[in-house]
């Protein structure tokens, strides 16, 4: 009886040691076809940005973004990549980076598998955009303060550590502050217990360094920085209200995480769906008895959503989505799949397999062909002597998103590729208009972008 319960155990989780595997080899396959399968190589403005400033690093040509990950692309670039492929080594490592960690710690293994193969997550480590180098280094993050809230790191050691962690989260991206602010707070909260002090000392050592970076950093190579980009009163309250249901809704939702611009009745499903599974996940964490890791991942994760939408009174940012809120959505999603796994077992796995399948229609629907594309824009380049230097990109204004997506193709083989909205600019040789290009190549087009 008992040898034949023993042999039971084992095969269940053979069985789903086996359902692990491959969903992280579907998942992996899907964050390639993702890129592959899009006209521009899963690219945006911001993308340009990251590109170009790797390019021509060590000259910094921008501080509106860290420095983090355009020198993450620049690293792999001496191995051979372009800025390009590059982005996207770095996002098939990320994702590969966070299941071995968690295996290699025992520290959510289970629910890191679940919340990479959701679809949003593939779509973030198909990108080129820092979320994909910011998600581990989250992760790293999030361990560290388990093991100081559980007492396995103490002292001085403790501060340290998390104190660099939250550095190395500012260093690739600014709303990293949120992440100390909310460290900070939770240290507060818990400040009569052993780990408290602790969080509160990282939080204060990590906005010390903010301020020194502003001072010494941005002021340095830009002194119109916050004059620039801070403006009271920038959107109304009933926009932005609008705006962060939407994102929660999407966000939050396991299997869609974008609506169509449209409109249309497939909104209220996507919505609805969204909608019902964060009050799901709001029900479990008032229902269910939290862990003081689970508190805190909670208290990371909400605050820094809070903290999203009210810097958007003082900040220009876009609508808050499933991009921009990754690095506080994650431990949420962290939490929610533990909890969910104790409601129904091994039936969590099919949600990520239902994303997954979703993911895989979607991208197939949607599929341009980059390479073909890519291949396009090179030969263009090349007969154009432009595939090396300055390219200035001509646009009557930011709203003229068909043009856009030509520079961004443009930005995937010479990165060195700037907007300019000056039309004395399209006297010179190296600048590039949308009828320029294709009046001189045909481009693969995306038909849901």
């Amino acid at each position: 009886m008992l040898k034949t319960l023993k042999v039971s155990i084992l095969m269940k989780k053979n069985q789903e040691k086996s359902i692990q595997i491959l969903l992280v080899i579907a998942t992996f396959v899907m964050i390639i076809l993702r890129f592959l399968w899009n006209e521009k190589g899963r690219v945006n403005p911001d993308s340009i940005r990251y590109m170009r400033t790797s390019k021509v690093f060590p000259t910094i040509d921008n501080t509106t973004t860290p420095l983090g990950y355009p020198l993450s692309l620049k690293f792999f670039t001496l191995f051979g990549f372009d800025e390009f492929w590059a982005s996207k080594t770095i996002g098939v490592l990320a994702y590969l980076f966070l299941v071995f960690f968690a295996w290699k710690k025992k520290f959510f293994y289970k629910e890191i598998i679940l919340v990479g193969g959701l679809f949003s997550f593939v779509s973030i480590f198909s990108y080129t955009m820092s979320e994909t180098l910011i998600l581990p280094v989250m992760f790293v993050f999030l361990y560290l303060a388990h093991q100081i809230i559980t007492e396995n790191i103490k002292g001085i050691k403790a501060v340290l550590y998390l104190s660099l962690a939250l550095i190395g989260l500012y260093n690739i991206r600014y709303p990293a502050l949120f992440i100390m602010f909310a460290t900070g707070v939770f240290g507060i909260l818990n400040y009569r217990k052993t780990y408290g002090k602790t969080f509160i000392y990282s939080g204060i050592i990590g906005l010390i360094f903010v301020i020194l970076y502003k001072f010494l950093f941005i002021d340095y190579f830009n002194n119109q920085y916050v004059n620039k980009f801070l403006e009271i009163g920038l959107h109304p309250t009933s926009k932005l209200l609008k705006e962060l249901f939407l994102g929660m809704v999407t966000v939050f939702n396991p299997f869609i995480h974008i609506l169509n611009p449209a409109g249309g009745i497939v909104n209220y499903g996507i919505i609805g769906i969204g909608l019902l599974n964060f009050a799901l996940m709001i029900y479990l964490f008032i229902k269910t008895k939290l862990k003081e890791t689970e508190k805190f991942f909670l208290t990371i994760g909400f605050l820094g959503i809070a903290c999203s939408f009210f810097i958007q009174y003082f900040y220009s940012v876009n609508a808050l989505d499933y991009r921009l809120l990754a690095p506080f959505s994650l431990p949420i999603w962290l939490v929610y799949f533990k909890k969910l796994w104790q409601l129904i077992g091994k039936f969590t796995y099919g949600i990520t397999v239902l994303s997954l399948m979703t993911g895989f229609a979607f991208t197939w629907l949607a599929r341009g062909n980059y390479l073909e594309n890519r291949k396009e824009i090179t030969q263009f380049l090349h007969a154009e002597n432009l595939e090396n230097g300055r390219i200035n990109f001509y646009m009557e204004n930011e709203e003229q998103l068909d043009k856009i997506r030509i520079a961004e193709l443009i930005s995937t083989v010479n990165p060195n590729v700037k907007v300019t909205f000056k039309p004395d600019d399209t006297l010179k040789n190296n600048t590039l208009t949308k009828y320029k290009v294709l009046q001189k190549i045909k481009i693969d087009k995306n038909q849901f972008q």
